[in-house]
């Protein structure tokens, strides 16, 4: 039987990721694009899924029988604390359209991506996919994480009243080719190696904000599609799945902002402004069902994905999302 996976925000970073680990494992790896399948990626020029008419017509289009879900509003810290309830509202209505639109025209499967956002801001540590529930989420995305947060309610409901195989993946930080490397607007990885990019082609000092202290669990983009794509195949629980390398691979800021000067060939001043915020010391997520599941995934060291990174960054500057203009 054929089979059509539809991608929704498959032009931005994990959707690019994803056609990337399709279009280059073989047809024999576990990751590869297998015979009878055809892979569709759309962005926001397809169809705006806050439009459920507009939703209809694009599973009209395809006639998609497996869905990844990634289409969402998103943004930084600043746009996050601002916009509360476009955040809110805009991702409750894509979300239910796809989902609603999928459960109409009876796709087979769908996996929706969530965010370690959706955790509570008061919980233990490692988060894991038990505690999504267990108190609020932090004050200044709690928009966006309520509306992430109710698409696995939604799950749970279509599977209970209608037996839909609908089910959600929880990426940690991700990053790797096509990131959003605008300055404004960006993760702490992209931002850094923006920024850096900036200060050797100007000449100028380097400066990271806060004093490099904090640790966090990064992911690889070309990694986070590999288990997508697991997800897809051969994970059929209602129950999220978290997607993180494991605890023990955090790296500090200051290791992420070594691996960059490194890698970018960097020879100009370099120096921490500890009078800026650090935010949060760590917030360890586990991927002890993952690999329960998956029975084995060697994750692409950190330092060789950050030079592939940069590399691209490098390379393909002028296409990057920069937020540069001229």
């Amino acid at each position: 039987m054929a089979t059509v996976v539809l991608v929704t925000g498959g032009t931005g970073l994990v959707g690019r990721a994803i056609e990337h680990i399709i279009n280059t494992e073989p047809e024999n790896s576990r990751f590869g694009r297998k015979s009878n399948e055809t892979w569709i990626f759309t962005g926001s020029s397809h169809a705006d899924l806050r439009d459920p008419e507009q939703t209809r017509k694009l599973f009209e289009k395809f006639n998609p029988t497996h869905v990844i879900h990634l289409a969402a509003l998103v943004g930084g810290l600043y746009k996050n604390m601002k916009y509360k309830l476009r955040f809110l509202r805009d991702n409750i209505h894509i979300n239910d359209n796809v989902l609603h639109t999928s459960y109409l025209t009876n796709v087979t499967k769908v996996v929706s991506c969530l965010s370690t956002c959706v955790f509570p801001d008061k919980v233990t540590y490692p988060l894991d996919e038990r505690k999504i529930h267990a108190g609020p989420p932090h004050e200044s995305n709690f928009g966006y994480a309520y509306a992430k947060r109710l698409v696995d309610v939604q799950n749970h409901a279509y599977k209970a009243e209608f037996g839909c195989n609908f089910t959600s993946a929880i990426p940690t930080n991700i990053f790797g080719p096509n990131d959003n490397f605008d300055l404004d607007d960006s993760h702490v990885i992209p931002g850094l190696i923006h920024k850096c990019y900036l200060a050797k082609k100007n000449n100028t000092p380097f400066v990271v904000s806060g004093t490099g202290k904090p640790l966090r669990q990064f992911i690889y983009s070309y990694d986070l599609a590999k288990l997508f794509i697991w997800v897809l195949r051969e994970y059929d629980d209602v129950e999220p799945v978290t997607l993180c390398v494991g605890e023990n691979e955090e790296v500090t800021i200051r290791e992420v902002a070594d691996a960059i000067v490194k890698s970018m060939g960097f020879q100009g001043e370099y120096l921490f402004d500890a009078t800026l915020s650090d935010g949060q010391f760590r917030k360890p997520a586990s991927n002890e069902k993952l690999l329960k599941l998956i029975g084995g995934f060697e994750f692409t060291p950190f330092d060789q994905a950050l030079d592939s990174t940069v590399k691209w960054f490098i390379n393909y500057y002028d296409e990057a999302r920069t937020g540069m203009t001229g």
